[in-house]
């Protein structure tokens, strides 16, 4: 496995969940790039940690996104009242995959939301 392929990989699932979520725009791809750049220089650091990639560059996005106040990915897949966002779980570990903590449903993998 190359160097880059956790980060284009991560890069495609992100890309892929905020397009299906009509956020992929200037800025949002924006926040991506920089995300990647982030944690290029840190998995370099750590060249074991190339599982984690995806998940943590869809927690950077979608923190850096809420940061301008926009919730990304909003949960569509319960009944709850209270507008919320999905979360990726596990944290830090791999096959990352997006859970409404509301209801404890499991939503999609990361890159494959509806």
């Amino acid at each position: 496995m190359t160097p880059e392929a956790p980060l284009l990989s991560a890069r495609a699932a992100v890309l892929h969940d905020l397009t299906v979520r009509g956020l992929a725009d200037a800025r949002a791809v924006s926040l991506l790039e920089e995300a990647l750049a982030s944690r290029r220089w840190w998995l370099n650091q750590w060249a074991e940690g190339a599982a984690y990639v995806p998940g943590l560059v869809a927690q950077d996005v979608q923190d850096a996104l809420y940061d301008d106040s926009c919730r990304w990915p909003r949960c569509t897949s319960c009944n709850r009242p209270v507008e919320h966002s999905l979360q990726i779980q596990p944290e830090l570990g791999d096959d990352p995959r997006w859970i409404c903590d509301e209801s404890g449903l499991v939503v999609a993998p990361l890159g494959q939301l509806p």
